[in-house]
């Protein structure tokens, strides 16, 4: 806790709060933030990201990347060879979310053992 700091006035508070509330409404989920690590790292074909993001389903997974499509973060990139082949890249757009992606994993290392022990009492 830092003393001394002054608080946030109310118009502060509000301008924070809708700035949030529009980032999470395009980041919302449990798997968009890594599906655009996992994208920024190197393009992919759906079976590559979908073993390296163990757990997401193939459901789960295209819808993810549609909305990450929609919203200009996901490239999809249709190359006509028999069979087809669909390649996902990350966009420049999805880059400019670098440093919130390294703020989260440093609290995420920072926290990963209340995380888990909070995940444990959900179990």
């Amino acid at each position: 806790m830092i003393i001394n700091e002054a608080l946030p006035d109310k118009d502060e508070c509000t301008g924070s709060l809708r700035n949030v509330l529009d980032a999470l409404s395009v980041l919302n989920g449990k798997w968009k933030i890594a599906l655009i690590l996992s994208l920024v790292q190197s393009s992919k074909r759906f079976n590559e990201i979908q073993h390296e993001l163990k757990g997401i389903s193939p459901k789960v997974l295209a819808k993810e990347l549609k909305d990450l499509e929609l919203n200009d973060f996901v490239k999809r990139c249709v190359y006509p060879t028999t069979p087809v082949s669909i390649i996902y890249e990350a966009t420049d757009y999805s880059r400019t979310l670098k440093s919130l992606i390294g703020e989260l994993s440093a609290w995420g290392e920072q926290h990963r053992e209340k995380v888990k022990q909070s995940m444990r009492k959900q179990s």
